[in-house]
């Protein structure tokens, strides 16, 4: 009697809706239930960069990095043997030329919050981290992006300056952010996730855009990419940053 009863509340739980989605934390519950204990621990690429300067011109390099989550990003501009590159670890940012610690400020990356972190650390944690990004976490409203239907976090339908970030409604990922141009708030700055494919559990965008005012100033393409490998701890210390540089 017992067994059967517990198999039927197994199955009507099964088959209960989701809960709708009203307020922006419930999209970000949504997010997190839908890949929790599933979505991979980390990730490795090599990042290829296009960088347009206000000239007209280009140029292009290469990047290695590894990120974890929550919270970690190792970057390193090859080739390693530079020196240069940024690790994001602890809510801050080192900058790193030549080996030696170019820069060190407090800093909470929200493309690694949104894209990542979001499945892998207390809902709790992730609304502090976007509040304090200044995301107005209550404002949810409705858009199409790429022919699909979308969450806009943060912003009214029809804003495309206010900051706000954009979640894929069926796949529950992150796919794009816009807000003021730090340099001049006039200006909209915006960031774009795409071409997601699965990956060990979850999802990855192998493109990312950066663009001013509809104009595309960075462009990222990921290659090489592999989840779930061993990373040693090291590897988020800044003061072990030229002893684990180019071995990881």
């Amino acid at each position: 009697m017992y067994h059967g009863l517990a198999l039927l509340v197994a199955l009507m739980q099964a088959a209960a809706p989701e809960r709708p989605i009203t307020t922006p934390r419930d999209v970000l519950n949504a997010m997190r239930a839908r890949y929790e204990g599933k979505w991979y621990r980390n990730v490795t690429f090599v990042q290829d960069v296009t960088e347009r300067h206000p000239d007209g011109t280009t140029t292009r390099g290469a990047w290695r990095e590894w990120l974890a989550s929550p919270g970690k990003l190792r970057i390193e501009f090859l080739p390693a043997d530079s020196g240069n590159g940024a690790l994001f670890t602890n809510d801050s940012q080192y900058v790193f030329r030549a080996d030696t610690i170019l820069r060190a400020r407090s800093f909470i990356h929200p493309l690694l919050v949104l894209g990542f972190d979001v499945y892998a650390q207390p809902i709790d944690k992730t609304i502090a981290a976007l509040a304090q990004r200044r995301f107005d976490l209550s404002v949810l409203s409705e858009a199409t992006w790429e022919n699909r239907p979308v969450w806009v976090v943060g912003a009214k339908a029809g804003d495309l300056h206010s900051r706000q970030f954009w979640v894929d409604k069926e796949r529950l990922v992150f796919v794009r952010m816009l807000e003021p141009a730090p340099q001049d708030t006039a200006k909209t700055s915006e960031t774009r996730f795409s071409k997601y494919y699965p990956l060990a559990g979850g999802w990855m965008a192998p493109e990312v855009e950066f663009l001013l005012d509809g104009q595309r100033q960075f462009f990222e393409e990921y290659r090489d990419i592999q989840a779930n490998v061993a990373m040693p701890d090291a590897l988020w210390d800044p003061r072990q940053w030229k002893a684990t540089r180019g071995k990881s």
